[in-house]
């Protein structure tokens, strides 16, 4: 299967979108552990069949553990792995406060990469498919605080 992916400018978008929405410091701390991050997913691809689930979460988990923005590390997290879902046909329907703890804990190390994608998957479905499901403003509006 052959998967879109998140590039640099899509994950800065959503940087930005995050830091738009929900406040803190602009800028890439770290360019290293950035790219690390958005190289995750394609190096499982490489050596695996993973899903797309697996694949959303590998960015997640890179971007909310490497921490490579000043600020919004779990929020930008967050947006990457459900637009990388979307850019691969399915479409995420979690709850904000649900989603919101899930990368707190994602971050933390509370729940696995594995636990995660599994919570991807549940909470999923292909796009065109989604036609029984409310829509929600999940990516957009998803605050992340933690402490």
């Amino acid at each position: 299967m052959r998967f879109r992916w998140i590039t640099r400018d899509i994950a800065m978008a959503a940087h930005t979108q995050s830091l738009s929405d929900h406040g803190g410091s602009p800028g890439v701390r770290d360019e290293g552990l950035h790219e690390s991050a958005l190289a995750r997913p394609k190096n499982l691809a490489a050596y695996g069949k993973p899903t797309i689930y697996e694949l959303a979460a590998a960015l997640a988990y890179g971007l909310a553990k490497n921490h490579p923005f000043i600020d919004g590390n779990k929020r930008t997290a967050f947006l990457c792995a459900y637009a990388f879902l979307g850019l691969n046909g399915a479409e995420l329907d979690a709850d904000e406060a649900e989603a919101a703890a899930i990368m707190v804990d994602l971050a933390a190390g509370k729940v696995t990469e594995e636990e995660f994608a599994w919570w991807l998957q549940a909470l999923s479905a292909p796009v065109g498919l989604c036609w029984f499901r409310t829509p929600t403003k999940t990516a957009r509006s998803v605050g992340i605080r933690s402490g």
